[in-house]
């Protein structure tokens, strides 16, 4: 018996990720059609998220991988959330330059 076999996910919680998917796509769907203001890149950002977050630990099977697995997963998204915090840091402070220019 191999690792992987000892961790096999069943073919109901692929299915029940899978619908989740589809949900979460519909309300992507049903969130473009309304305007939120500045909180439209926020849940946007946040479905996506989800969603990524969701393929990553069941379809790439990082829920039952090793530590080690964990840890380049974890800087990964460490790091995505550090360059999206300067995009965002440089976008929120680009009125004070257009204001002195």
């Amino acid at each position: 018996m191999t690792a992987h076999d000892e961790h096999s996910i069943s073919t109901r919680t692929y299915f029940l990720v899978f619908t989740a998917l589809l949900v979460l796509t519909g309300v992507t769907v049903v969130a473009a059609f309304f305007n939120f203001g500045h909180l439209n890149d926020i849940i946007a950002l946040v479905i996506a998220g989800t969603k990524a977050t969701l393929v990553i630990l069941f379809f790439m099977h990082v829920w039952h991988a090793s530590g080690l697995t964990r840890v380049f997963v974890l800087s990964g998204f460490a790091w995505l959330a550090l360059l999206m915090a300067f995009t965002f840091a440089d976008l929120f402070t680009r009125w004070q330059v257009e204001a002195a220019g």
